[in-house]
């Protein structure tokens, strides 16, 4: 009994490793996908919600105006009319593809549990302008306010792709070389293996469409490179990621090693990538301080400092800069839901509604049902392989 399972595992793995050459240099079949995706707007509707985050009303509305006036693109404001109308008041918006989407309640970074909250506010401007989406009236949602407050009204609106067990947090954070994708940053406390693996494989269709890389490196955040490492989670996650079909996995990877660029898209559970990107978030900003204090300790220094100032002011400003990444993407539903950090300025606000509106036309939701579609059919193809080998091997027992 033992040798037959032997047998049939590794007939499945020999499968899995055919499947996996012949798509070596192309991850999933595009021209299936374009097939099956529908043509998008030339111009797609992004949703805001207003009353989400720190400074809002006030910045997120000067946010969603420089989006419209500068980049062009189509904005709908959703909350209380007064509150928007009083801010728009402040800007000329004469031509501009703005308009506003009644919402009579707000949902407030001190209500604890958004679950709870969703329940009691249904008309809250979270909910409204998911709804938007969820409805075909506007192709994104945008939101700065409470995290878990954006996810249950796009799990209760849009609802989960079809086969996706678990919605993920998926953020571009910067390297020395180029920008690479972390998901889950923190949509799920404790992800089993297979979660991590559609987290994996929906992060890569992410990077494939954000970063524009053909065949992304996936790796998984872990305490070593080498196979064996890790806790039980991510040694199974580890495995499942080797056997996935539609993602180039190079392996286990090193938050040390995070400046030499080893891959593309770092898959962790949403506990640890949470922790992950807050304590870079921290280590960035400690940086900086320590910086700022060495630098100004004496009159050479602040006069080198001055010398330098340039550069050190792109490094902040640029390749630093939160804002300039405008949000993350919950990935996993059935629509684009952009969570913008709940201290976004107008600059940051106008990024997310860019990442909005870039993320909508890239079709990512389709590409990721292909993609499950596509994991599906190779499974059903290697298990039907291995049941006629098992077949055929029990036939010729039977003529001996």
């Amino acid at each position: 009994m033992s040798k037959g399972n032997n047998t049939g595992r590794a007939l499945k793995k020999a499968v899995i490793t055919g499947t996996r050459l012949i798509r070596k240099y192309s991850l999933l079949n595009f021209t299936q996908a374009e097939k099956e995706i529908k043509d998008l707007s030339d111009e797609p509707i992004v949703a805001v919600d207003v009353m989400g985050g720190d400074f809002a009303p006030v910045e997120i509305v000067k946010g969603a105006v420089r989006a419209a006036s500068e980049l062009g693109i189509h904005v709908q404001l959703v909350g209380p009319l007064d509150r928007i109308s009083r801010e728009l008041s402040k800007y000329d918006i004469k031509n501009l593809p703005i308009e506003i989407v009644e919402a009579t309640d707000f949902i407030s970074m001190e209500d604890k549990q958004p679950a709870l909250a969703i329940r009691r506010k249904p008309n809250s401007s979270i909910m409204v302008a998911t709804a938007q989406v969820a409805n075909g009236k506007a192709h994104a949602v945008v939101s700065a306010g409470s995290t878990g407050a954006a996810a249950t009204a796009a799990i209760f609106h849009l609802k989960r792709i079809s086969g996706i067990e678990r919605p993920g947090i998926a953020c571009v954070i910067p390297t020395t070389k180029q920008p690479m994708i972390l998901i889950d940053a923190g949509g799920n406390v404790d992800s089993t293996p297979s979660q991590m693996a559609q987290h994996a494989m929906m992060g890569s269709l992410f990077a494939i469409g954000t970063l524009g890389i053909d065949s992304p490196r996936v790796g998984m955040l872990n305490i070593g490179e080498e196979a064996g490492k890790g806790n039980a989670a991510t040694k199974l996650g580890f495995e499942a990621l080797q056997n996935l079909q539609t993602i180039n996995f190079v392996g286990n990877v090193e938050g040390r090693t995070l400046s030499e660029n080893y891959c593309d898209v770092l898959v962790a559970d949403g506990f640890v990538g949470n922790v992950f990107l807050k304590t870079l978030e921290g280590a960035i900003k400690m940086c900086f301080q320590m910086m700022h204090q060495e630098l100004t300790s004496s009159l050479d220094l602040k006069m080198g400092a001055m010398i330098c100032k340039p550069a050190f002011r792109k490094i902040k400003n640029e390749r630093l800069n939160y804002a300039k990444y405008g949000g993350a993407v919950l990935l996993g539903v059935n629509g684009v839901v952009v969570i913008a950090h709940g201290i976004s300025n107008d600059f940051a606000i106008m990024n997310a509604i860019k990442l909005g509106a870039e993320t909508a036309k890239s079709q990512i939701v389709e590409k990721i049902k292909v993609a499950l579609k596509s994991e599906q059919n190779d499974e059903t193809s290697a298990q039907s392989q291995i049941e006629n080998h098992s077949e055929n091997h029990s036939d010729e027992k039977q003529e001996v």
